[in-house]
């Protein structure tokens, strides 16, 4: 960066996305795509006025930290139990039928086998913030639509945790039984410690002190940054680190304040994270994969529509229901912008794939926002008629 100033960078990011985010706004575009082209028009690949997205970017991973947290913290036992029972099979499906599709793309434009792989990990997943954002609160807490979306999004979550994980033993393959021990030991040892600590000790804090806001605030932030911590201790990363933090926490009386006080915080560090993502995007190389992360958002915008559309009719759904649920679920995730990072990062993914997932994402990302915008009822429609809170 030309001024390494951290007030500066936070200037750039914030004053620029407040003023990209209103014209995203009028388009009918989710915001964090405005994150995405800022970054993209700042960074060293257009403007250069971002010559080192790193400082921002290293900034930017606690946002990853902070939704894998929250992640965990809606995972509560009751709702684990719900979930199998009503949205497993066509999460399971789904999930397949773009992992085998992704994979067949990704072979079909001459990628190796790892990469089709990634990309196949990549098309399973719909965009947890896109769908929420754009989904009417009533219809996202009292609607039986709501209810769906929220299932299967956790499902894909966990799934995405998998991914993570499986990661985590590509990354190191000239020590792969020690990472299998890791994994098969040591996460259901930070899990169980986790939990014990979590139910005897901060449980107990949290009700002893709940009228202290700031307090409950800072044992929450504390909780999740220290496991995740721990967890790279004993070979893990962060981001599952953070996860085991939030679900060790999700029956605490205080989990759902918890979740709503760090939202903010969440986000704040989110919008550095897709800025980070948007500056380091070589905008000069789309080309080359211009056309594969075309056929790869087509498929997500108008074959996720009509493959989640037909398993939940076979589910017994209502078929205009099942439509529009499939509709707000076409597009690829956030989570795959995270899989692509962490796999670059490993050097386990080459950067023409990588470049090829983050061009098809943010081309579903537009897209997606676009139709769904157009046609449902959102908290941005520029529609009277379409817009509900």
């Amino acid at each position: 960066m030309h001024d390494t100033s951290i007030i500066f960078s936070l200037f750039l990011v914030f004053s620029g996305a407040a003023v990209i985010a209103t014209l995203a706004l009028f388009a009918r575009q989710a915001l964090l795509i405005a994150y995405i082209v800022l970054g993209a028009l700042l960074g060293p690949w257009a403007l250069d006025v971002v010559s080192n997205p790193a400082l921002i970017a290293d900034i930017a991973n606690v946002g990853i930290l902070f939704l894998l947290f929250l992640l965990g913290l809606n995972l509560e036992p009751g709702d684990l139990k719900k979930l199998f029972r009503e949205a497993i099979v066509v999460t399971a499906v789904s999930s397949f039928a773009f992992a085998l599709t992704g994979f067949a793309v990704g072979m079909a434009f001459g990628f190796n086998m790892l990469d089709s792989l990634l990309i196949a990990a990549g098309m399973m997943f719909s965009s947890t913030i896109i769908a929420l954002k754009l989904l009417p609160t009533s219809a996202l807490h009292h609607q039986r639509m709501g209810e769906l979306i929220v299932s299967i999004l956790l499902l894909q979550d966990m799934l995405a945790i998998i991914v993570l994980l499986a990661l985590e033993g590509l990354g190191n393959q000239e020590s792969l039984l020690s990472e299998t021990l890791i994994l098969t030991l040591g996460l259901p040892a930070l899990a169980l410690m986790a939990w014990w600590v979590a139910s005897r000790v901060l449980t107990r804090l949290f009700m002893r002190f709940d009228q202290i806001h700031e307090y409950l605030f800072l044992l929450a932030i504390g909780w999740c940054m220290g496991i995740a911590e721990l967890a790279t201790v004993i070979g893990l990363s962060h981001e599952v680190g953070a996860f085991v933090a939030g679900v060790t926490l999700a029956t605490s009386p205080v989990a759902r304040f918890i979740a709503e006080s760090l939202k903010p915080l969440r986000d704040f560090f989110l919008v550095l994270f897709f800025f980070a993502l948007g500056a380091g995007f070589n905008i000069g190389a789309l080309p080359g994969v211009l056309f594969p992360a075309l056929v790869l958002a087509a498929i997500s915008v108008a074959l996720k529509p009509i493959v989640f559309r037909v398993l939940l009719q076979r589910e017994q759904e209502k078929a205009r229901m099942a439509a529009e649920t499939g509709a707000r679920l076409g597009q690829i995730s956030e989570f795959s912008l995270l899989i692509v990072v962490v796999a670059s990062n490993l050097a386990v993914m080459s950067e023409k794939a990588s470049l090829l997932m983050q061009s098809a994402t943010i081309l579903s990302f537009v897209a997606s926002s676009f139709w769904v915008v157009r046609r449902y009822p959102t908290p941005i429609s520029m529609d009277q008629a379409l817009r509900r809170d």
